[in-house]
């Protein structure tokens, strides 16, 4: 029932997924939905994609390692319709790989650009810091993720800056999240073009996700990426 892809839309090459609650698995998910070849990166930190071919940027910015990777992107796509790029670091996370080759670059090998632009910390809900989301100049389309199973828990245990997320949804930490409550922060925000509310399924009541996606002022669709 909450399949709700084959109306949405991606428009232009490069998209950037923001929010909380699924954002790697939507990215992996649109990645194998998309027709053409896919780069799949980020523009602050994510993990490698399991089993998909890496490129890695290294540090050096110059004309020489761009040209390096860029051969190395086709390549790997050459085997691969979709490869996962970025600067490994000893934390076992890719970081931005932007200061060595320029997200624009990539567009001349690659059909689509996915950005993961932000992060979560795991929870399935979050609220954005000033300095979040990082989306790069050429994003064509910004898609929002919530978590819906972060619905009736404690603002503290769903929520990615419990504290900003209150504030923006006006709730107390120690209260429970509803509906209305996501929707208001999501709205006062007002980051991104079209949202996903994920996690259907871990509702008792389905129709919940629902009434947050009528809530929310721009295109949003209720879905169960589990479900895939």
């Amino acid at each position: 029932m909450y399949r709700p892809f084959d109306r949405f839309q991606v428009e232009g090459k490069c998209v950037s997924v923001i929010g909380s609650g699924g954002k790697t698995t939507f990215l992996r998910f649109l990645s194998g939905r998309l027709p053409g070849t896919v780069i799949l990166t980020t523009s602050t930190h994510i993990f490698p994609f399991p089993g998909m071919p890496l490129v890695e940027t290294g540090d050096a910015g110059s004309p020489e390692n761009r040209d390096r990777i860029l051969r190395e992107l086709r390549s790997a796509m050459s085997r691969s319709r979709v490869v996962c790029l970025g600067k490994a670091e000893p934390s076992g996370k890719l970081a931005d790989p932007s200061p060595v080759i320029p997200f624009e670059d990539l567009q001349t090998v690659a059909d689509y650009i996915l950005v993961e632009a932000d992060g979560a910390a795991g929870r399935p809900l979050k609220a954005h810091r000033p300095w979040e989301p990082v989306i790069p100049a050429c994003s064509d389309l910004t898609v929002c993720l919530a978590g819906a199973s972060g619905i009736g828990k404690p603002v503290s245990e769903a929520c990615h800056c419990p504290e900003l997320f209150s504030s923006l949804a006006g709730i107390r930490p120690d209260q429970a999240v509803t509906e209305a409550h996501i929707a208001a922060m999501l709205n006062r925000e007002n980051l991104a073009d079209c949202y996903l509310v994920n996690q259907v399924d871990t509702l008792p009541d389905p129709e919940t996700a629902v009434r947050l996606c009528n809530l929310i002022r721009k295109d949003a669709y209720p879905c169960s990426l589990a479900s895939y």
